[in-house]
């Protein structure tokens, strides 16, 4: 079995629950467990709340913005637009979250990746192929608009003409390329929006662990190793690439 990281888990057993955040047990309708008192360890004049150190007084309830006192007013697909947006970010429920530009390696597998997908599509007359983080709508009121490092879609489902903003609809196939300072929770909540949103088929590529996690719209999932064979599936009939010509 190929080594996994602590964070590569399944998705329906992640801690990451798409459409969810983390707010203190004070919040929710069942009555506080009893708590230990506070302690100062010998030596400190510090004080510790163990309730506040214990996962147990943590739990997921939905994302309501009253939890989160004057809380900026939410963004919309079409704010993305205006010039004074910065680059690198997407649109989660409203909110604008501002990733960093990726590194040399991760832009060299993902060109990789573009290059043979787009062979194989164009010479099948499958669809199009799109990459750097072109974006799609895949909700509204609040709108998330998310950016796959690499995507593909369907012939017969491509807007005519192109969209100069974001579709809204999901890609058939979602790719994304891990950096060093990707955390597992942003990227199981990526790919919960893709496969809620229609996406077929999502990869994400691990360069660091030199493995790849496919999941499906059915719920199931797999892990490959270097020596396996990414599979279009009846997404890109006929396409199969060994992942360690993505990775070298």
């Amino acid at each position: 079995m190929a080594p996994t990281r602590p964070w590569m888990m399944s998705l329906s057993d992640a801690a990451v629950i798409k459409g969810q955040i983390t707010v203190r047990e004070a919040h929710s309708q069942r009555p506080m467990r009893e708590r230990p008192p506070a302690r100062c360890f010998p030596g400190s004049r510090s004080w510790v709340d163990w309730s506040l150190t214990s996962f147990s007084s943590f739990l997921a309830m939905p994302a309501e913005h009253a939890y989160v006192p004057n809380m900026p007013p939410l963004m919309t697909a079409e704010d993305l637009l205006q010039p004074q947006i910065p680059e690198h970010v997407e649109l989660v429920r409203g909110v604008l979250v501002v990733r960093e530009p990726p590194g040399f390696s991760h832009g060299e597998i993902t060109a990789r990746l573009t290059v043979i997908l787009g062979n194989h599509v164009e010479a099948h007359n499958l669809g199009l192929v799109l990459a750097g983080d072109a974006g799609f709508k895949l909700a509204s009121d609040p709108d998330t608009v998310r950016g796959a490092d690499v995507a593909f879609v369907r012939r017969e489902r491509l807007p005519q003409p192109s969209p100069v903003g974001f579709p809204s609809f999901a890609p058939d196939l979602a790719i994304e390329v891990l950096s060093p300072g990707d955390r597992a929770g942003d990227t199981l909540a990526k790919v919960a929006d893709w496969l809620s949103a229609g996406t077929r088929l999502v990869w994400v590529v691990d360069p660091e662990r030199r493995l790849a996690r496919i999941y499906r719209q059915d719920g199931s999932e797999s892990i490959l190793g270097a020596d396996d064979a990414l599979d279009g599936e009846d997404i890109l009939p006929g396409f199969a690439c060994n992942l360690r010509v993505i990775l070298c």
